[in-house]
């Protein structure tokens, strides 16, 4: 990491005004800080490396990406939300609501599809164009300037100097595909797997859950529960599935919404996304289980409950939501 952050004090002296001169360096493959027990996300065409690493985590917090210069990327994917906001609904640059909460981009790198809804999503690469170009509703609102936010880019001369080590061998590397891929690769590298169930699992640390959350971790992989059927695998998500009033059992109705093809999310740092459903339409963890006890008729006691809500914070990873590697690199940033 320290390699990381020497390049990133080589490329970046101050906020986004860089050297323009000098050697650039090699767009070698990144070194991956994987937490015991992950598997090497695959990255496709995209080839992983540190230049594209530091270069989207700058684009990630640039408002320049939004056409009216308000918004960038983290002000709807905010760290100590696990990169989500804590909004019911995401707000877009003009104002306008967007009707879905805020997914995390806790690893999202093992994703096989993107965004709440939509299958045809199936990388980082794609999805990083979504809230660039979405018109219904606007969310960063590039659509139809795309030139004039490129221009913008092409005229710092640190972020010239950043695509040329990022994008080396392209006569003009500052473009929208090469946004998309270097946001892709600061966010494949969001991973979160250090929270007292890792260290259980993956280190053996006996002592690292309490009594509590350790009835909630056996309840909740028991079939009496059934909440692993869904939310599956070291990632605890699923794919998008129809959920509501085709599936009773679940009993997903709100806002007067009754069913859809929802993706099942993540529930690793779930404890920090607040509030909770695609609507964000339920306040708390409590909530959840209250709901989901009720309309599968789980017949759960208090303490059940409980001890769930126990285990569900045990999957929080204190180190992913601190950690200086994914945080804003301008030098005293607004808040």
């Amino acid at each position: 990491m320290v390699k990381r952050f020497l390049l990133l004090a080589f490329l970046c002296g101050s906020a986004l005004q860089c050297a323009s001169g000098g050697p650039r360096p090699a767009a070698t493959q990144s070194v991956w800080n994987l937490p015991p027990g992950f598997p090497l996300p695959l990255a496709g065409p995209n080839i992983q490396s540190d230049a594209k690493f530091v270069l989207g985590r700058l684009l990630f917090y640039d408002t320049r990406l939004s056409y009216n210069g308000t918004q960038s990327c983290a002000s709807c994917h905010q760290q100590r939300f696990a990169f989500s906001d804590g909004r019911t609904h995401a707000i877009g640059s003009t104002g306008g609501q967007h009707p879905r909460n805020t997914m995390t981009l806790t690893n999202a790198a093992y994703n096989a599809t993107y965004t709440w809804t939509d299958t045809r999503v199936h990388t980082l690469e794609q999805q990083a164009l979504v809230p660039m170009l979405n018109e219904h509703p606007i969310e960063l609102g590039a659509k139809h300037h795309e030139r004039e936010i490129m221009a913008r880019l092409r005229s710092d001369g640190g972020y010239a100097v950043m695509f040329r080590a990022a994008f080396r061998g392209e006569r003009r590397p500052v473009r929208l595909a090469n946004v998309a891929r270097a946001l892709a690769a600061f966010e494949r590298e969001l991973i979160s797997g250090r929270s007292p169930y890792d260290r259980l699992v993956y280190s053996d640390d006996q002592q690292t859950m309490t009594p509590q959350a350790w009835r909630g971790m056996q309840l909740f992989f028991s079939s009496r529960s059934g909440c692993s059927d869904c939310h599956r695998g070291f990632n605890f998500s699923g794919p998008v599935r129809y959920v509501g009033s085709r599936d009773e059992r679940l009993g997903l109705v709100s806002n007067g919404v009754t069913g859809g093809r929802f993706r099942v999310p993540t529930l690793r740092n779930v404890e920090l996304t607040a509030p909770y459903m695609h609507d964000g339409s339920i306040a708390t963890l409590a909530e959840v289980i209250d709901r989901y006890s009720d309309a599968r008729k789980l017949a759960l006691t208090e303490t059940d409950k409980s001890d769930l809500v126990a285990f569900l914070r045990a999957l929080t990873d204190v180190s992913f939501v601190t950690d200086l590697r994914f945080a804003d690199p301008r030098p005293n940033p607004l808040k």
